[in-house]
């Protein structure tokens, strides 16, 4: 690691591996803004792209993602690629003495995560999965309601992450890509199990559908139990209307966290805490998750926190995806 991102203040040198949509509309902004990162370079598999893209940061275009890695001077990538060739890209990363902030999901399959975050241990570098809605302070404030008892004994959970159908030839619906609403919809609510539920989460059942015409699922549920029988009741869809949304429901009460995993930076949460002596309605404050995110991550690099923050939760994650997956094949016969 260079001492440059070591020293307290400074900002981290970061190159950006890919330029989809996602990174150009959301991250590469929040990056500008943070302190403590700087883009300095972008890279695409096209010259135009790279340019177009690099030039309002003031960052440096390559073509080709292999020549940015050999760049010396950054500290660390991000890397919003598609989620079939993350494993490939986090790996050559990793080789290269990066730290890395890849897109989620991490890899497409558990054994793949296992390898990337112990490679990423055994080097001493960073690996961070983005998936920004861990980062906002609202659900740190519904895990110490938990722990307070605010809603008694908690018995289950029902989380919801549902978006309208994306354009003909969006990546999401080519599965060579990585396509498909499980890994990059269902991973939230998936996440938002493990994140509030801890890690001992199996699946009991799980239904995965496809729109006519797609090679894809394009929409699904699943069930999840843990030992004691809390439960989660999954939803995620990518051709409903928008909900992101989740509920706790406890032996007295209900919390409810509506725009749970992509608020706006400017909204105010308001989570609903419903108890048989009346409804409460707590307003945090606004709060940003990419920067939250961003953060986090170059916290970790300066505080030479080698591995993954979270790498528990990450590889729960993962599994059950895993798992969700095998339970819907097997109920439909596959």
């Amino acid at each position: 690691m260079s001492v440059r991102s070591e020293a307290a203040g400074v900002p981290l040198r970061l190159g950006v591996l890919g330029c989809a949509e996602f990174a150009r509309r959301r991250m590469l902004p929040a990056m500008a803004a943070h302190p403590a990162v700087e883009i300095r370079a972008v890279a695409s598999r096209s010259a135009q792209r790279a340019a177009a893209t690099a030039a309002p940061f003031g960052a440096r275009p390559f073509t080709g993602y292999r020549e940015l890695l050999g760049d010396p001077s950054l500290d660390a990538v991000y890397l919003p690629l598609p989620a079939a060739l993350h494993a490939r890209w986090v790996e050559a990363a990793l080789s290269a003495g990066k730290h890395v902030l890849a897109e989620k999901p991490l890899a497409t399959d558990p054994e793949q995560t296992r390898a990337l975050l112990a490679r990423a241990r055994s080097l001493g570098l960073v690996l961070h999965e983005n998936t920004l809605f861990v980062h906002h302070g609202q659900h740190a404030v519904v895990r110490r309601l938990l722990a307070e008892g605010a809603i008694g004994e908690l018995r289950t959970l029902h989380a919801a992450f549902t978006v309208p159908a994306p354009a003909p030839g969006d990546i999401r619906y080519d599965p060579e890509l990585g396509g498909g609403c499980l890994a990059d919809i269902g991973l939230y609510p998936v996440r938002a199990a493990v994140h509030l539920l801890g890690t001992g989460l199996e699946v009991a059942g799980a239904v995965l559908s496809s729109a006519p015409g797609q090679r894809v699922e394009t929409s699904g549920a699943a069930l999840l139990r843990r030992a004691d029988g809390v439960t989660a009741q999954l939803a995620f869809g990518m051709e409903h209307a928008y909900r992101s949304r989740y509920e706790l429901w406890g032996s007295g009460g209900r919390i409810t966290v509506d725009r749970a995993f992509t608020p706006a930076a400017g909204h105010r949460p308001a989570l609903l805490v419903e108890r048989a002596d009346g409804t409460e309605t707590l307003t945090l404050p606004a709060e940003d998750q990419a920067a939250a995110a961003l953060t986090a991550f170059a916290g970790a690099v300066r505080g030479g926190q080698g591995g993954a923050g979270g790498a528990a939760d990450l590889l729960a994650q993962a599994d059950l995806l895993a798992q969700i997956r095998r339970t819907a094949a097997r109920g439909a016969g596959l």
